[in-house]
């Protein structure tokens, strides 16, 4: 499958969510709003647009087949830039809007941003496109995540590295909660070996000034180097890395945005590893790929499949199957409630299965290749 266009307009996605909630109203129910603080300007746009897309999808389709009692469900999306400060102050205003939940925020700091203002007010907090554990530890009541963790997204990585022999390993990480979580993950897998970091160097968050990192690394000369950043730092990073004449491989968690880093490189994608958190959107032999690849055929031009809007929609069907689980109406309570219900559930052959007491719903972690012509290898 191709690879699709990078840039949708702000105006067309705030107009289709007024277009959405006047067609909920229409119906004669005032919708579930959900509240999401996403990036959908800056370095990191991509991930905050890929994600809504994917979402408002599944929505879509969910609200055009309407049930008797049951109330649509739309998404309204306000830009933080992937910077905290902008995430708390429109989490705050989400809340006093009185959203029904908080749903697929974008990255760790942000996420970490709205999460206390979220367990004051008892907000159910719903897939956050993040796998740190700061965010999962201790455990919250309102919080659910669908995704594995980082250190489940490390420890792959590392196994796979030390299978091949190969032991020498960089990281490269954003210098926030983000990029040490991933740094905590690596060295924790590397640690059940009696291994150690070879390297580390930093990137600021939101920038591409990679020279240093850089210099450091491949001075190190590592076997592999594990990126914990952003797509245009990351891209930033190989490019540089591999004119200073580095010629090791370079590894990087599902946040990266792997539709993005693929188009921000080009054929300089390459060999590039990206570990996966939901199946692929390029295999048609899972079912769930056929039914969003479907959706998003069905929908035309607004759609685009990648991993990042996958989960934008896996994470949407996930969160109206708690609501279909919700005992009477239609309640925060009940959501979470309807949510913990869901056990061991298939959904198109990606498993979930929440409890009382784990809101982890997904271990699920695979590795996938980039290639020079923009495609995506698992």
């Amino acid at each position: 499958m191709t690879m699709n266009r990078r840039h949708f307009s702000l105006a067309v996605g705030a107009a289709a969510t007024i277009g959405s909630l006047r067609v909920a109203q229409a119906q004669g129910d005032t919708p579930l709003v959900l509240g999401q603080s996403a990036a959908i300007t800056g370095p990191a746009a991509q991930l905050g647009i890929q994600f809504q897309q994917g979402a408002k999808l599944f929505l879509d389709q969910y609200n055009a087949q309407p049930a008797a009692g049951r109330r649509n469900v739309v998404l309204k999306t306000l830009d933080d830039g992937y910077e905290p400060d902008r995430c708390a102050l429109n989490t705050q205003k989400l809340i006093e809007e009185d959203v029904f939940a908080l749903f697929g925020y974008i990255g760790t700091p942000t996420s970490l941003a709205a999460l206390p203002l979220a367990v004051k007010d008892k907000v159910p907090f719903i897939a956050p496109f993040t796998g740190a554990m700061s965010l999962r530890e201790p455990f919250q009541k309102n919080v659910f995540h669908l995704r594995a963790s980082y250190n489940d997204e490390t420890a792959l990585m590392v196994k796979h590295l030390t299978h091949l022999g190969l032991k020498k390993i960089a990281v490269f990480y954003q210098n926030d909660a983000y990029g040490k979580a991933g740094l905590d993950g690596v060295t924790l897998a590397l640690s059940q070996q009696s291994l150690k970091p070879l390297a580390m160097a930093t990137v600021e968050r939101n920038s591409s000034d990679v020279a240093q990192a850089v210099k450091t690394l491949v001075a190190a000369k590592p076997d592999a180097v594990v990126q914990v950043g952003a797509y245009k730092a990351c891209a930033a990073f190989i490019r540089q890395a591999r004119k200073a004449g580095y010629g090791g491989t370079f590894f990087n968690v599902s946040f990266v945005g792997t539709q993005a880093l693929a188009d921000e490189l080009g054929k300089e994608a390459a060999g590039v590893m990206v570990t996966q958190v939901v199946p692929s959107p390029y295999n048609p032999a899972n079912a769930l790929t056929r039914e969003f690849t479907d959706a998003v055929r069905k929908a035309g031009g607004g759609a685009s499949a990648n991993f990042s809007s996958m989960e934008g929609y896996l994470a949407a069907k996930v969160l109206t199957e708690g609501l279909r689980k919700t005992p009477g109406k239609a309640t925060r309570d009940g959501l979470i409630a309807g949510l913990e219900s869901i056990d061991r559930q298939q959904f198109g052959g990606f498993e979930v299965s929440f409890s009382a007491r784990n809101h982890v719903g997904s271990k699920f972690v695979e590795l996938s290749m980039l290639t020079g012509d923009g495609k995506v290898r698992t």
